[in-house]
């Protein structure tokens, strides 16, 4: 008998089928233990020592493999064949020494795929814990910490309202923030094209644009004006065209390589607009489903049976034509594809798309994509025939063109065709029949006016696809760094595109200026390659930690005698092309628009944020928020605010701005009154929409909704620090919009009240849905209702019921079962149960370990688990 750990219930209750019952299957719920979230939990001057503890929701995970270890003499780890997945294996293993030192047996496994033939081979090949992965993991694991905890406490200190910065996040950030301030800099250009509609000796239209003139190549700015594009349009109208060459070249084009992890989230954010936690968190389920291989890898060789499987696929689906006369072999970029050696694919390549019961919406659109993509792969290239014709006068002076392509057969673009992030318009329409020597007739001339256009801002695709070019990051690590940089609103997704906040500009700022190298792509991505060394055996981990240590220790000294002054002086200078642009008048971008002598200068508040102010402080209190660079604000509401009207006693009513945005405000300030009622806009409120009853409504809140019904205290409805909420006493219930806190009634108010209540354990208990009788050693047995579904209740024991059993139908003696089975495994009773009561199930000592560890818990919790760098 052997114990199987793997990451989560999903995978191991997959597993399980396919091994039997000679073992026992159990969940490790990703990783066990990790680094204590406090200084010294890595030590640079020992050895880079590392002190793990057990996280507190692993420690019953961990109890329950050491349990079923009782009677079983081996260990098999099974967890993920990555990086993470053999640092989770090692953790398991000195989370388990004491167990382990009583003679028992450790094997590490590893498959591509959760089917029964990986399984089972798997199986038969143990081997030990590979400890250059592990050593590999140790380094990140180390580096991430150690600039985590080193770092962001400087950007706390001398960056007021950072949150914190990491290795690689900050890198990530820093491609964001360029390309946004590429955007900024960017000057539109001017430009003309010339494009003409033709007629064929037998009628037939086609389209040519005008790419010579006077006898010369026009380059893209020749036509720069209106003026030159209308004298151009005359020298083509006022001259005879013929047809000067026509080359129709056969060409062919090639599938793209099957599936690794970037080009996976690449393909599903182009196709479904899938960001790449939520791609990869589909394709987790995917695999753990047995329907796809293993989903974190930079490799995109396939495994020679399932190249020939999926040539056989090809063959039975669409024809022998469409299989090449060779298997397709594609051979991996990367220097050390470390992550797992194998494409993404489907474990059968007969299980068509059509043809699986996927549940999931998003699981069945990704896997419809890879088994496309897949499939593809191993298809004939497509035929085209491209054609170019070139049209000229008879003198030379103009010339045209036209291109266009024919496809003569479509090969693996019957099934898939990859996506592009930027238009491409290569290849043209077909063409009619033209024949060199023929006389055209011109329909149309037609002048175009272009501008060019800034670069476009970053997705969630072509960041992954840049950070892959750059080396910096890793396939299991892509979504984490996207998601974590969003999540600490260093950068916000409109319409797919990532655009930084202010705060992610002003990090990237400082680490600019003070960590410049640290932020730095070459490094970064040098660094990544060192990292790859170690799991490949050729570096040592603790070398390449107190190299970059020693450096980097001596980088943050330099900063520790920094003013907050001379920190903000550096970020309001690499920042200025953003935050003082260009003024329509060319006045001085940063003199005072309030009383013209004042410097504009970047200045933060006590409460954390940034915003522009004025340099004549406390003479001049003109402030903005760095946001608005253009003085958008300022232009439409003006520095003394705009006046939207009075209210019944007279007091005027003004929209303003300030360091944290548009703001409403009922009379001045005065002596006796220095601070006069505000109200800020709320999220989403645009200053151009806000009238004097929108103003109204905001400066009157808390708005009263009335006397709760259960005690008459009163309810109110307001919008705070968190956002719009409902209050009864010391209870907050957050409303999801800002509008229904002017139109929320009692009704809606209660039921929102009582759903907190109930989340934070402060409503009513909850009353059983069937009392079953006593137990024999007293006390009511209940079936009660639950988060996680019905159970029964016994004093301080609970059991889940089956989800066959339906709670109506339960009768005391399956009730009083179930108790005792829990009671056995450890529940939460003050006593033992009965002795008659648990004989009534016969026990298993094999199988009782096997459901220790709780059901509920999914993948998408094991995933978050694992380390990230």
């Amino acid at each position: 008998m052997a114990v199987v750990v793997v990451e989560s219930p999903a995978k191991a209750k997959t597993i399980n089928k396919y091994l039997g019952p000679g073992y026992t299957v159990l969940a490790s719920y990703g990783h066990v233990r990790d680094l204590p979230p406090k200084d010294g939990s890595v030590d640079p001057d020992h050895g880079f020592a590392m002190t793990w503890e057990v996280a507190s929701d692993s420690r019953k995970h961990v109890r329950a493999i050491a349990e079923a270890l009782k009677d079983d003499d081996t260990l098999i780890l099974a967890t993920d064949p990555d990086r993470e997945g053999e640092a989770i294996s090692w953790h398991l293993q000195e989370a388990l020494a004491p167990t382990l030192k009583k003679g028992k047996a450790v094997r590490r496994v590893t498959f591509n795929a959760i089917t029964k033939a990986a399984v089972t081979e798997a199986m038969e090949k143990p081997r030990e814990v590979d400890m250059e992965l592990v050593e590999a993991y140790l380094a990140r694991r180390a580096l991430d910490y150690l600039v985590g905890f080193s770092l962001s406490p400087v950007l706390w200190r001398k960056l007021p309202g950072a949150k914190s910065a990491g290795r690689v996040q900050s890198v990530c950030l820093r491609l964001i923030v360029e390309r946004e301030m590429e955007i900024e800099a960017f000057r539109a250009r001017e430009y003309w094209t010339v494009s003409a509609r033709l007629v064929t000796p037998r009628g037939q239209e086609f389209d040519a644009r005008l790419v010579s003139l006077s006898g010369r190549k026009l380059d893209k700015f020749d036509l720069a004006s209106e003026t030159a594009a209308e004298l151009a349009v005359q020298a083509v109208t006022s001259r005879p065209l013929t047809v000067k060459a026509v080359e129709a070249k056969p060409a062919s084009r090639n599938p793209a390589p099957p599936f690794m992890t970037s080009t996976l989230q690449q393909e599903a954010s182009r196709k479904f607009g899938m960001g790449a936690r939520q791609a990869m968190s589909s394709a987790q389920r995917l695999y753990e489903a047995g329907l796809i291989t293993y989903m974190r890898t930079d490799g995109i060789d396939m495994a020679p049976e399932a190249v020939m499987a999926a040539r056989d696929a090809v063959k039975d689906f669409f024809g022998a034509d469409y299989v090449p006369k060779s298997p397709r072999m594609y051979k991996n970029k990367a220097k050390n594809a470390q992550e797992a050696h194998e494409c993404i694919r489907p474990t059968d390549m007969h299980a068509r798309p059509d043809k699986l019961r996927i549940a999931d919406s998003d699981q069945r659109r990704l896997y419809d994509l890879i088994w496309k993509r897949t499939i593809a792969s191993q298809m004939e290239a497509a035929r085209l025939e491209r054609t170019v014709v070139d049209i000229a006068s008879p003198d030379g002076e103009v010339g045209l063109r036209a291109t266009g392509q024919v496809l003569l057969f479509d090969g693996f673009l019957k099934v898939y065709e990859e996506g592009r992030d930027d238009a491409d318009d290569e290849d043209g329409a077909r063409l009619p029949q033209l024949m060199q020597g023929e006389t055209v007739d011109k329909r149309a001339i037609t002048p175009e006016q272009h501008f060019t256009q800034p670069p476009p801002r970053y997705t969630e695709a072509t960041l992954v696809k840049r950070m892959e070019e750059l080396g910096i990051g890793r396939p299991s690590t892509y979504a984490s760094i996207v998601t974590t940089i969003q999540d600490r609103e260093y950068v916000r997704k409109d319409q797919g595109r990532l655009i930084p906040e202010d705060k992610g500009r002003l990090v990237t700022a400082f680490l600019a200026n003070f960590f410049r190298r640290y932020v730095e792509y070459d490094f970064t991505a040098l660094l990544e390659s060192e990292l790859d060394d170690i799991s490949a055996g050729s570096r040592d981990y603790k070398e390449v930690l107190a190299r970059f240590w020693r450096d980097f220790s001596a980088a943050l000294a330099e900063t520790s005698d920094l003013r907050i002054g001379e920190v903000l002086g550096k970020i309001d200078d690499f920042l200025a092309p953003h935050l003082y642009p260009p003024r329509p008048d060319g006045s001085d971008p940063r003199v005072c628009p309030v009383c013209g002598e004042g410097r504009l200068h970047l200045k933060t508040a006590r409460s954390g944020g940034a915003f522009i102010g004025c340099g004549n402080y406390p003479e001049c209190r003109y402030t903005r928020p760095i946001s608005s660079p253009n003085g958008e604000e300022e232009g439409d509401i003006g520095p003394d605010g705009k006046l939207l009207g009075h209210d019944e006693a007279g007091e005027p009513i003004t929209l303003r701005t300030g360091r944290f945005g548009p703001y409403v405000q009922r009379g001045e300030a005065t002596e006796e009154q220095p601070k006069p009622p505000r109200a800020s806009l709320p999220k989403g409120w645009a200053p151009d929409t806000i009238d004097l009853d929108r103003a109204l409504q905001l400066l009157a809140l808390p708005r009263a909704i009335g006397p709760h019904p259960d005690d008459g205290e009163p309810v109110e409805a307001g919008i705070g620090r968190y956002g719009p909420y409902v209050r009864h006493g010391r209870i907050y219930a957050n409303l999801p919009e800002a509008e229904e806190v002017f139109t929320v009634g009692m009704n809606r108010a209660v039921e929102v009240l009582a759903q907190k209540a109930a989340r934070t354990g402060r409503g009513p208990a909850a009353q059983p849905l069937k009392v079953l009788g006593e137990h024999p050693e007293g006390g009511e047995v209940q079936v009660m209702p639950g988060r996680y579904g019905p159970y029964v209740k016994w004093q301080k024991i609970n059991a889940t019921l089956p989800r066959d059993v339906a709670p109506e139908a339960v009768t005391l003696e399956q009730a009083l079962a179930l108790v005792a089975e829990k009671a056995a495994k450890g529940g939460k009773g003050r006593r033992k149960a009965p002795a008659k009561t648990a004989a009534k199930k016969p026990a298993n000592k094999k199988a009782a370990p096997k459901k220790a560890a709780p059901k509920k818990a999914t993948a998408r919790k094991a995933a978050a688990k694992k380390a990230v760098d």
